[in-house]
């Protein structure tokens, strides 16, 4: 996988100047200029619809810039993929192999596709299969590997040809965090070798990790150059808060309403502030006489600050002022009842078993989260729970409804967000949003009320009447939580509903979540980012379709502490020594 012999890597690998591109009216870049060195792994960020794909698809020759131009190893990148394309690996966003052929079976016909013939092709198969670990799987169908697998199949398709420059698109959006690990490290090997790696990204904590960076929002170029020198933008701006668990939330919201405030964000047990540049003479004193510690910035509080700070933006789901006498009564009795109760829940497919004896309860009010590598049983236990699988065995309730016995009337007083986009592709949002207000039986009037509240609050007014398929990523996954949460329901399932969106539209998410448990919602939440999880009053972690640990973010934390004797390991760090330890465990047994 090194660069063929014979060959010499110029200093700059890719050289951007004034590059634009116009798709009809709409501008994804405008004037990009930029070098990035041989040999290295440059990081892309940008929240949703920066135009970091079509980049990274333009540096691929795939598409004509309408100005300025891009070339790849001193050449331009159009004529470089024509002459040599095997010079070029790009794995896209989405997965782009065949589901319903096997891991041979793609490589085999990208190996075609690049022209990969005779014993050099074994030879190249059999150092992909042991890089990535997909030896043990090749005659497996790609759709049924877990998520790690899939985009470790992507890099091994991308990398038939010996690429001297590879482009990677998100590849850990939808991966656990041990497989984000493990793609980090093949990914460091290449590099190491001399291959150059370009790794767009929605995880700040991975375009940390790269020794320079590229910042786009709006097609434009906000930043080039080494993460640490971005930081020292918000040095001094930065503090963190030590409230009780209990006064969390209370302490996160009220900071997030304060003037001169750009982010505020859980982090572990503390609570992470950003000072505006501007902030209001005073703010600084005042946090500190709260107890506010400053602390060293990191890229995630540089990136905030670049786009402006948080959306600052009230939820909609937030209870209204006429709404607060009739439910403080209501509340009082209803803050201890059990909105979801799992008991028991196996599901088996032939002999495998998905589901083993899952059991957990979610109160109302509760956020529950369910943690867990790629294959681990989550979305199965969801699906059970949302009565779109039946159980082999055991009992599940909602919202003191049997899904077994009662289904229709149990989903009725649920939403529930998918982890694939699952709305109507080819109509509009207004469309979209029009079906579930019909199936949920809101009338005219509830419709009249509602919607518009809610679109504007979510973002989603400027795209009303555009078809949904044309979203960004970012607002297709708030459409799809104003159609989960169109009825207003008492329980709330939300699978990975952040995955792959920006660290900006991951806040203005929580918000919302924070905002309906705070109206007496119970909500069941999958995600791979694990200091959103932090959110959570209460983690179980599963693998291997069992809950192998179980208790609050802290709980979990200090478990970690007491066997890695680790001073502050964080919530990734316990959640990866859960799935080691039931590893050694299994391979002792």
């Amino acid at each position: 996988m090194r660069p063929e012999k014979g060959t010499t890597e110029p200093a700059y690998a890719v050289e951007l100047d004034g590059l634009g591109m116009r798709f009809g009216a709409r501008t994804a870049l405008s004037e990009i200029s930029a070098r990035i060195r041989a040999g290295r792994i440059t990081g892309l960020m940008g929240p949703d619809a920066a135009g970091k794909t079509t980049l990274l698809r333009l540096m691929a020759g795939l598409m004509q810039p309408t100005a300025g131009a891009v070339r790849l190893l001193g050449m331009d990148a159009l004529r470089l993929a024509r002459t040599s394309p095997n010079s070029i690996g790009y794995m896209p966003q989405r997965f782009g192999l065949y589901e319903d052929l096997s891991v041979r079976a793609n490589l085999e016909l990208h190996a075609r596709l690049r022209g990969v013939e005779g014993e050099a092709r074994e030879g190249l198969f059999a150092r992909l299969l042991g890089f990535t670990g997909l030896a043990p799987f090749t005659g497996r169908l790609a759709g049924r590997l877990s998520g790690g697998m899939k985009q470790k199949l992507g890099i091994a398709c991308a990398l038939l040809g010996s690429p001297r420059i590879l482009l990677l698109d998100e590849p850990g959006v939808g991966v656990d965090p041990l497989s984000r690990r493990e793609l980090w490290e093949m990914v460091t090997t290449l590099c190491r070798e001399g291959m150059t790696i370009i790794w767009s990204t929605a995880y700040l904590d991975e375009a940390a990790r790269c020794p320079e960076v590229l910042m786009l929002n709006e097609g434009r170029l906000l930043y080039a150059g080494a993460p640490e020198a971005m930081l020292e933008r918000v040095r001094g701006r930065v503090f963190a808060l030590r409230p009780s668990r209990e006064e969390r939330r209370a302490c996160l919201a009220r900071w997030t309403e304060t003037d001169g405030v750009e982010d505020v964000v859980v982090q572990g047990s503390r609570i992470r502030l950003l000072l505006a540049a501007d902030a209001p003479e005073g703010l600084n004193s005042r946090v500190r006489e709260e107890g506010g510690e400053a602390v060293p910035p990191r890229l995630e509080d540089a990136y905030m600050s670049a786009l402006g700070g948080m959306l600052k933006t009230p939820s909609p789901y937030g209870r209204r002022p006429a709404e607060e006498g009739a439910a403080a009564t209501a509340d009082s009795g209803a803050a201890t009842a059990e909105r979801i109760v799992a008991e028991g829940l196996t599901k088996r497919f032939g002999t495998f078993v998905a589901a083993d004896a899952v059991s957990f309860r979610v109160r109302a009010g509760e956020i529950f989260g369910l943690l867990g590598p790629n294959g681990a049983g989550k979305s199965t236990t969801f699906r059970m729970l949302c009565g779109l699988s039946r159980p082999t065995a055991g009992q599940c309730r909602v919202d003191g409804v049997d899904l077994l016995r009662a289904g229709s009337l149990a989903r009725a007083r649920l939403g529930y967000m998918a982890q694939k986009f699952s709305l109507y592709p080819d109509i509009s949002v207004a469309a979209n949003v029009g079906v579930f207000a019909d199936l949920y039986g809101l009338s005219r009037r509830e419709q009249r009320e509602r919607l518009p509240r809610l679109a504007e609050a979510l973002g989603l007014a400027p795209f009303w009447h555009s078809r949904t398929d044309s979203l960004p990523l970012g607002q297709k996954q708030r459409l799809a939580l104003l159609c989960a949460t169109l009825h207003e329901p008492p329980v709330l399932f939300l699978d990975e509903p952040t995955s792959g969106v920006d660290a900006r539209t991951r806040r203005d998410f929580w918000k919302h979540i924070l905002a309906l448990t705070a109206a007496g919602t119970a909500v069941l939440v999958t995600t791979h980012f694990m200091e959103e999880a932090e959110y959570c009053d209460r983690l179980a972690c599963i693998n291997g379709g069992r809950i192998i640990s179980m208790g609050t973010p802290d709980d979990l934390k200090a478990a970690c502490a007491r066997e890695s004797g680790q001073d502050d390991p964080t919530l990734e760090d316990a959640f990866i020594a859960c799935i080691l330890r039931q590893r050694r465990e299994e391979a002792q047994a």
